[in-house]
């Protein structure tokens, strides 16, 4: 795959839902009204660098794809993703671009898909788009006026640590995580290890990691070099070769407001397309130094594996994820590897 800078990598990973959801939107309109009607449309793109982003700026082209199949596509871009989800919420975008935990206020069973531990890998998770790319799995992509056209991925989570020493679950006790403090499930897990919760968000956790105000923090390998994280982990630390869990984006629109089969039209174009999104991941993550990566012996990564289904069964009970997303990973889990311990319940 030609070599491309991370922006243009990180655009081409979150909107890639967008060059499926316009022109699939547009067919499903003309489909429904005169060919002569143009559908006018707000799509609300989170950007954490706004309307001079690399996602704001590769959506915009986009719009003349839009309209030549009958959407006029106003886009705003948002440095705040809280805020684009509450513009949407209100009403004033029809379509909205957020991360998999940010989503779950509007789809708990798709906002539980980036549960901590719930997909190990690659394969589980293309098993598990598989399955919500068929039609009779709409009704879980439907929550009251909110339809889920589209899940994305955006690659696995990684542990990044300033000291390498750090290679249990033990000796994560006292350590400083920057923790994206709106998510429940991050604070949860920080909390359970006997860690330290500093607050944080998109825009500042890596500056902390970096300059040493915490100690640990998570993300995928995409954001490696752009946020300069070789910065904290440089000279003595490294990023744990284990997958906390798999980052996704989703498009989510407001289903009364684009004939009925415009999310099915999109999940059909998207599982086509979904070998482009994991090119673009395994590019980032080869392009991270191989001395970097540390690698678990088996003993310790049943420990994080333990840790991890411990803290995803206690928000399961709390409500904060979708039983029926869970259950769903799990089998797909045990499809892939029925020697896992949990396989045998």
């Amino acid at each position: 795959m030609k070599s491309v800078t991370f922006p243009q990598r990180v655009a081409l990973a979150a909107t890639l839902c967008a060059s499926l959801i316009l022109p699939s939107l547009g067919h499903a309109q003309t489909s429904t009204e005169n060919s002569g009607d143009i559908l006018e449309r707000s799509f609300c793109v989170f950007d954490p660098v706004g309307a001079n982003g690399p996602l704001f700026a590769i959506t915009k082209t986009f719009q003349p794809v839009a309209l030549k199949n009958g959407i006029k596509l106003n886009l705003s871009a948002y440095t705040d993703e809280k805020v684009a989800a509450e513009d949407f919420k209100a009403g004033q975008c029809d379509v909205v671009l957020l991360t998999g935990t940010r989503a779950r206020e509007f789809n708990k069973f798709t906002g539980s898909l980036e549960a901590m531990g719930a997909v190990p890998g690659e394969e589980e998770m293309r098993l598990l788009y598989n399955t919500l790319s068929q039609p009779n799995a709409r009704p879980l992509l439907k929550d009251g006026p909110y339809e889920v056209a589209g899940v994305f991925p955006a690659g696995a989570i990684y542990l990044h640590l300033r000291d390498r020493s750090i290679d249990s679950v033990e000796e994560l006790q006292g350590k400083r995580v920057a923790t994206l403090d709106f998510d429940e499930a991050s604070v949860r897990m920080v909390r359970h290890v006997g860690a330290s919760v500093v607050g944080s968000n998109s825009a500042n956790f890596a500056g902390k990691f970096n300059n040493g105000s915490v100690d640990v923090a998570y993300a995928p390998a995409v954001a490696y070099s752009p946020l300069e994280l070789y910065k904290g982990v440089e000279p003595n630390g490294g990023v744990l070769k284990y997958a906390l869990a798999y980052m996704n984006f989703q498009v989510i629109i407001h289903s009364d407001r684009f004939p009925d089969t415009a999310g099915q039209m999109v999940r059909d174009e998207a599982i086509k397309r979904i070998d482009e999104a994991y090119e673009i991941i395994a590019q980032a993550e080869a392009e991270m130094p191989e001395n970097v990566w540390m690698t678990l012996p088996q003993e310790v990564t049943a420990e994080y594996d333990k840790m991890l289904r411990t803290v995803r069964l206690s928000l399961l009970e709390d409500g904060v994820y979708d039983e029926r997303a869970i259950k769903l990973m799990k089998a797909i889990r045990c499809r892939v590897d029925a020697t896992r311990s949990e396989c045998a319940s």
